[in-house]
């Protein structure tokens, strides 16, 4: 199959890259294809005639996009709708990821791909415009909705904490924000397994699916797991703060677990619980 990759230098994308050498897999740099020239995406899209096309390049600095909505909006929006209105032209499926920030954080119970979103911040208004986009085209499409992504490569949470667990003898963490932390390589097998349907089973299912390990925890929590994990001699003191105490551009919301059950109904899909997930990763090191 000829494949159609962005953001392959990204989190998932990279994951990705690897996973689908089985594949004829085009996938162009950030200088071969920028998601913020639009044209460009179009003439990307019709040049190489994808038989499939997987988007997880996004604008992800969620502070930064406060002062760069527009920016934040071609990419995540505007580009998302240019794909999947070039996916239906093809009648090829298209597979876009999206976020747990088109949520307010408010809800009380793990949130279905039904319930009522409403971001808080400028990246996950850009994102939700995306979505939005992507379903209206009418293209045969996956929207997959994740959260917490770490990977052993690029800048994440995890290798944040890597870090300043050698540096530091006490880290101060966030421990009112609650959600699911998912390792970019279940996120990438799971697009593997997708890529395998037939182009009627994905055009039968289309529509937005949770993609997201099982369990919840803090940042607090992940911070905690992640220091274990390492066996250091020293390992620094992990301390629970509120989110007052730690200022930022963009608001966040406080829960965002995703309930990925119709993913399982659906595709036979399940992610391990986030705690194995992060085992394994950090076992790549």
């Amino acid at each position: 199959m000829r494949i159609l990759l962005t953001g392959a230098t990204g989190q998932v994308g990279r994951e990705l890259a690897a996973l689908l050498q089985g594949h004829e897999v085009i996938a162009p740099d950030r200088a071969a294809l920028d998601l913020a020239d639009i044209a460009r995406v179009r003439d990307t899209v019709r040049a190489v005639r994808p038989e499939l096309i997987v988007n997880p390049g996004a604008y992800t600095a969620v502070d930064r996009a406060e002062e760069e909505e527009a920016l934040a909006r071609t990419i995540n929006a505007d580009a998302p709708a240019a794909l999947a209105e070039e996916a239906r032209r093809l009648g090829v499926p298209l597979i876009h990821f999206s976020t747990d920030y088109v949520f307010d954080g408010t809800a009380g119970a793990p949130y279905t791909e039904d319930a009522a979103t409403g971001p808080l911040n400028a990246y996950g208004r850009t994102k939700l415009a995306g979505e939005r986009a992507v379903a209206a085209s009418g293209c045969i499409h996956l929207v997959l909705r994740t959260s917490w992504v770490y990977s052993r490569h690029g800048r994440n949470f995890l290798l944040t904490i890597e870090r300043l667990a050698r540096e530091k003898s006490k880290l101060a963490v966030v421990a009112d924000q609650f959600g699911t932390p998912n390792w970019s390589r279940d996120l990438a097998r799971t697009v593997v397994n997708l890529a395998q349907r037939s182009r009627d089973e994905l055009s039968a299912k289309s529509g937005i699916y949770h993609l997201s390990s099982k369990g919840q925890t803090t940042w607090h929590g992940f911070a905690t797991a992640i220091v274990e994990s390492m066996r250091l001699d020293r390992p620094p003191e992990v301390a629970p703060i509120a989110t007052s105490e730690f200022r930022t551009a963009a608001e966040r919301p406080a829960y965002t677990v995703l309930d990925s059950s119709r993913l399982a109904q659906c595709f036979g899909i399940v992610l391990p619980q986030w705690e194995d997930g992060l085992r394994e990763c950090q076992g790549q090191s």
